[in-house]
């Protein structure tokens, strides 16, 4: 653009003076030259003018007027010839003469959502010999990084692939110096851990292991917990971690991921195959460990654990003899789950079960499975006779107990009768004599009556008035006996013996046996 504007502002000034040689006047060409020479100066100062768009920077080249780059340099600092640190920003500049000066437009950087700027820059310190990646920036001074200028000079940046990286957003960057590459952000998923293995950072001490701390190289101790992280995957290599439980089975009819079941020899000879599940996890703390041993190779670890389980089950089988083994079964799972779990947690494993299903088949325990069935048969039907006897003992011995109680309440019953019996003995005797003492008085009472009546009226007549008391009391029918009698002498006596006889006669002729005379 500045090359044109000379090249438009000659033509123009040649043609302003080729114009004016034909003038008359001398002022007129003056004049005209004047013009010439302003349009040419103001070509010359518009060359100079430089515009960058809103999404670009500015790249300087220094073409002339200054000193070389030292030798090893990219990057112009201090106003050398060559590519210059300083970039231009959004606007128009000038002072950018053609020739000397070239200004480039380049496009903003922009990171994406979900991805990272992976930095590497083309100028800077030589990176030290034990160094891949240069350190990573502070926070506060990561912005100072970007700024070419300061990454020269002050900030002393090493030239070479960067640990720090860009996160989403747009940068104004000189992209003579830093060159970037995109790559998806680290996402750690729910139940997994990001194991890291650091290419950057302090040496650990020399130990046998290869786990250090955080911020120190190597295979870093604390995982990275489920979230997202703005990593340079390239100096931070992260492998993935399951945490979820997992499963093994080893089973006769194998199939996807499981093993083949497990084939255990036993003390007396009885080779058979054992199915077995194994349940583990790997723990947040133990990842590191793992990708220590393994380094993230699922098979390497698999092979691991299936050689332990294997061994583990022949050895123990070994000591037990077949039926003992199939008996046992419980013990059997407690006694492998307890060694497995010692043998794995040294890469890492936590076992937290181990199953057994089916233990030998038709073919290899078929014999001796139906011996033992016949024997558990017979033993289960002594027991029931035995069970029998005890429940006929018991039984009989119920009834006895039973036999005893009824005597016994028996026994008790009659001994309550009898003090009930004395008890009313004694009550009807004191009735009786309650009863006889009341007679004897009322007689008394009544003899005294009747002696004081007769002394009055005399014998007969007192007589003769009491049996009137008895005839009006018992409801006697005097009448046909007293008339018979009746007519004589009016003697009491006779009239007291014909009364005495209709008595007699009412009373053998009653038929109510209930019948008595009152006294």
């Amino acid at each position: 653009m500045g090359g044109f504007a000379i090249i438009v502002g000659m033509a123009i000034a040649i043609a302003i003076l080729v114009g004016s040689s034909r003038a008359p006047v001398p002022g007129l060409r003056v004049a005209a030259a004047v013009l010439a020479l302003v349009v040419f100066v103001l070509s010359v100062v518009f060359s100079s003018v430089r515009f960058v768009g809103e999404s670009n920077v500015g790249i300087v080249i220094k073409n002339a007027m200054g000193p070389s780059l030292a030798p090893g340099k990219i990057i112009a600092t201090e106003g050398e010839m060559g590519p210059q640190a300083a970039i231009l920003p959004p606007g128009w500049h000038f002072g950018y003469w053609p020739v000397i000066y070239d200004v480039a437009n380049a496009r903003v950087i922009q990171i994406q959502e979900g991805e990272v700027g992976l930095i590497t820059t083309t100028d800077g310190k030589p990176m030290p010999p034990d160094q891949i990646y240069a350190p990573q920036w502070t926070e506060e001074e990561f912005q100072g990084m970007l700024i070419a200028e300061h990454f020269l000079g002050a900030g002393g940046g090493f030239k070479g692939p960067q640990a720090s990286v860009l996160t989403p957003g747009k940068y104004r960057l000189n992209t003579l110096l830093y060159q970037i590459e995109t790559v998806p952000v680290t996402d750690v998923e729910k139940a997994t851990v990001g194991i890291v293995k650091s290419n950057v950072g302090t040496m650990p001490d020399m130990t046998d292991s290869d786990i250090v701390n955080r911020g120190q190289r190597g295979i870093w101790r604390q995982p990275l917990l489920p979230q997202k992280y703005y990593l340079n995957t390239k100096a931070f290599q992260v492998t993935m971690i399951s945490t979820e439980a997992q499963v093994v089975r080893y089973t006769k009819a194998a199939a996807g991921a499981e093993e083949r079941e497990i084939t255990v020899r036993s003390s007396d000879g009885f080779t058979f195959p054992v199915d077995v599940r194994v349940e583990y996890e790997i723990r947040p703390r133990d990842a590191a460990l793992v990708v220590a041993r393994f380094a993230g190779d699922e098979q390497r670890l698999a092979n691991r654990l299936n050689s332990a389980v294997r061994a583990i089950f022949r050895n123990n089988a070994e000591d037990v003899k077949a039926l003992d083994y199939v008996q046992q079964r419980s013990l059997q799972e407690s006694q492998s789950l307890a060694m497995l779990a010692k043998e794995m947690i040294k890469i890492g494993l936590t076992i937290t079960a181990v199953r057994i299903g089916d233990v030998g088949d038709e073919e290899t325990l078929g014999t001796l499975l139906k011996t033992q069935t016949d024997r558990e048969i017979a033993r289960q039907e002594q027991e029931t006779f035995q069970e029998q006897q005890r429940a006929a003992e018991q039984k009989k011995a119920l009834t006895r107990t039973e036999q005893e109680a009824e005597e016994e309440r028996r026994l008790a019953t009659a001994k309550y009768e009898v003090m009930i019996a004395g008890e009313a003995k004694e009550q009807r005797i004191i009735e009786a004599g309650a009863e006889a003492e009341a007679i004897r008085i009322r007689a008394e009472a009544q003899a005294e009556a009747y002696r004081v009546v007769a002394e009055q009226i005399g014998p007969g007549n007192a007589a003769l008035l009491e049996l009137l008391k008895i005839v009006g009391e018992a409801g006697i029918n005097i009448t046909p006996r007293v008339m018979v009698i009746g007519g004589g002498n009016g003697n009491a006596s006779a009239e007291t013996t014909a009364l005495i006889g209709t008595m007699l006669d009412t009373m053998l002729s009653d038929s109510t046996p209930t019948r008595q005379l009152k006294r």
